[in-house]
């Protein structure tokens, strides 16, 4: 049996009793490199403008990761804090994104390898924008079965490294960055736990977004037609995407506070999914939770796929608003097309 790992017997029988899980630790990390409008504009078609961005987006500026930064290097830095700030022993890491550092090996295990987490399991969650909601569930999951004690769960994603840079549908929207979190058996806790998840896809919708080489379908290749194509870069169907996104997260949304045994009017704050600000407006308004409850950094990051999720719970933190105890709905949606959404009561951490 690992270290760390504590099981409870039920009292008439020697079966496994599901552990509580909590959320103990919470960090982010964000590239120096800060990418405005004014310079996305200068690599796009001539027309669009500054106000049309922030209308259309609600994103001011992103971050950018330096040339050779790959994401591992992000993940790292954003766990960092919590290995630092932990005396036991962290069981497994997981990484949620859709930059791995290579298509093999997965990028987990060598994020674990820096932070010195020594045969500690690791693996990769490819759900685009919903895979840290996804990782979140399966992590959890296996805390309360028994099989870790305490994991890392991160989000990180380099979306500027296969974002085409002349395309006005997504590189006013995409940014770099990571945020993490710390997660563990803890039966004496009375805030940050997690409440039912939600989980849904729709594989018939994979035309909407996606990058379609480098898998086995179509494989990476090199020379002029690849770079004619643009088969290696990010292509997304906007208008469509913004219908499904805001359908699927209001509808999964709804579903984590009805099986929390929540109403909407116990939510404290909304952590969606930072994709667009009138996606997060659309979304808080069919759920009926006050705009002033949902949480918005996105115009300081834009869409950090995977990452975004944790960096904005990192925001919320540091912003000091949240309190231990308060009600938070996490909800995503991304390529596969997928979704996810659960409850969180808002952990005791220091600041």
């Amino acid at each position: 049996m690992r270290r760390g790992i504590r099981r409870t017997p039920y009292p008439d029988r020697g079966e496994l009793m599901p552990q509580p899980v909590v959320l103990s630790g919470l960090s982010g990390w964000l590239p120096s490199r800060t990418v405005d409008n004014t310079d996305v504009l200068a690599r796009l078609p001539e027309g669009l403008t500054e106000e049309w961005i922030v209308q259309r987006t609600g994103i001011r500026e992103r971050r950018r990761v330096e040339p050779g930064m790959s994401t591992s290097d992000m993940a790292v830095r954003a766990a960092a804090p919590l290995v630092a700030s932990t005396t036991g022993r962290i069981d497994a890491v997981v990484v949620a994104t859709t930059t791995p550092d290579f298509p093999i090996p997965a990028t987990a295990p060598i994020v674990a390898a820096e932070l010195g987490l020594v045969d500690a399991a690791a693996w990769d969650v490819n759900a685009a924008c919903s895979g840290f909601v996804t990782g979140l569930a399966a992590v959890t999951s296996m805390i309360s079965a028994g099989v870790f004690g305490r994991a890392l769960l991160i989000g990180a994603d380099a979306m500027s490294t296969v974002v085409d840079p002349g395309d006005r549908n997504t590189a006013i929207l995409f940014g770099d960055g990571a945020g993490a979190v710390l997660l563990e058996a803890d039966s004496g806790a009375e805030t940050g736990s997690f409440g039912p998840f939600d989980l849904g896809s729709d594989g018939g919708s994979t035309r909407l977004v996606g990058i379609d080489a480098g898998g086995s379908r179509q494989r990476s290749r090199t020379g002029p037609s690849v770079v004619a194509d643009r088969d290696h870069y990010l292509r997304m169907a906007g208008p469509e995407l913004f219908t499904h996104a805001v359908r699927r997260m209001t509808a999964s949304g709804a579903t984590a506070v009805k099986d929390a045994g929540w109403q909407p009017s116990d939510v404290d704050w909304l952590v969606a999914h930072q994709a667009n600000v009138r996606i997060l407006t659309a979304v808080a308004d069919r759920l009926d939770i006050p705009e002033e409850r949902c949480v918005v950094n996105l115009d300081l990051v834009g869409n950090t796929s995977a990452a975004s999720i944790p960096l904005a719970m990192a925001h919320l933190h540091r912003s000091g608003r949240a309190r231990a105890g308060d009600r938070v709905l996490l909800t995503a949606f991304g390529a596969g097309l997928a979704w996810g959404s659960t409850t969180l009561t808002w952990p005791d951490l220091p600041h």
